[in-house]
């Protein structure tokens, strides 16, 4: 267990009343995250990946009968160390509390970071993806995913109708939220720092007879991708500085728009390994 001074014990939380569990309740809401400008965060491998890459933990709700491994304990010291105050809870509060149906016994809250163009550091060969108008939490985390896979400098949302801190994006993430820089800007905002910084976009869209597999693309890059339903809006379109589509060999003529990014990012990072950039 966690190791404790009498002045340190962590408060237990056993009332479903408790002000605190209705926060917790509360922040499942967009609008209340908005509001205190914070996020929900649950599970071990999210509070590993949060600890390893320093993003602060504010509180801290844990319950030791819903562990499903031995290493908690040390998880818990590290955010304590980190600044996070500590709730331990009962378990049918935790249950209350947890948006897991098999809650492994961990849930934080965080505060939410918000990043600009400004803050992408200078790169020699940028490799960017751009997410336009996704409407959905589960392929915005799983597109995290795929990015932190294949080594992405960032991950640049424009237009947003999800919200990068919906826990079920977060969930889906599978903590890469935290190690992917997420900037959030306009359209011309980014049309411009493209410009300036000689970065070509490229619109992935199945409306196109230019395939992918067959262009060399290894030097700075943008990567723009659509919503599922929508794709890119036309201005888009017209405004990149080249259009590209993935091969397909079936009578399928689209893929969904989170395994599109996988595949499109991992050929873009072989290129990018072929030709030693």
């Amino acid at each position: 267990m966690l190791k404790t001074t009498p002045m340190s014990v962590p408060l237990k939380l056993s009332s479903l009343q408790n002000p605190r569990v209705k926060r917790l309740m509360k922040l499942r809401k967009r609008s209340q995250r908005d509001e205190e400008d914070v996020f929900l965060l649950e599970g071990y491998r999210e509070m590993t990946r949060a600890l390893a890459c320093e993003w602060p933990i504010e509180e801290l709700y844990f319950c030791p009968e819903l562990f499903l491994g031995e290493n908690e304990p040390e998880l818990l010291e590290g955010m304590k160390e980190q600044g996070a105050k500590l709730f331990e809870c009962s378990e049918a509060v935790f249950r209350k509390i947890a948006y897991r149906d098999r809650p492994d016994g961990l849930l934080a809250i965080a505060p939410q970071l918000h990043l600009g163009l400004g803050d992408i550091p200078d790169l020699e060969n940028p490799f960017l993806l751009v997410l336009v108008g996704i409407e959905k939490p589960g392929n915005l985390g799983t597109m995290l995913r795929s990015a932190d896979g294949a080594g992405v400098d960032a991950v640049i949302l424009c237009e947003s109708v999800t919200d990068v801190f919906n826990p079920n994006c977060v969930r889906a993430s599978v903590g890469t939220l935290f190690s992917v820089p997420v900037i959030e800007c306009d359209r011309k905002e980014l049309m411009s720092w493209c410009q300036a910084q000689g970065v070509p976009l490229l619109a992935a869209t199945p409306h196109t007879e230019r395939k992918l597999t067959e262009m060399s693309l290894s030097g700075p890059v943008a990567v723009a991708m659509g919503s599922e339903m929508h794709g890119l809006p036309e201005v888009w379109m017209n405004e990149a500085d080249v259009q590209v589509c993935l091969p397909m060999y079936g009578i399928a003529d689209s893929l969904n728009v989170s395994s599109c990014a996988a595949i499109l990012l991992y050929e873009l990072r072989r290129q990018r390994e072929q030709a030693g950039t």
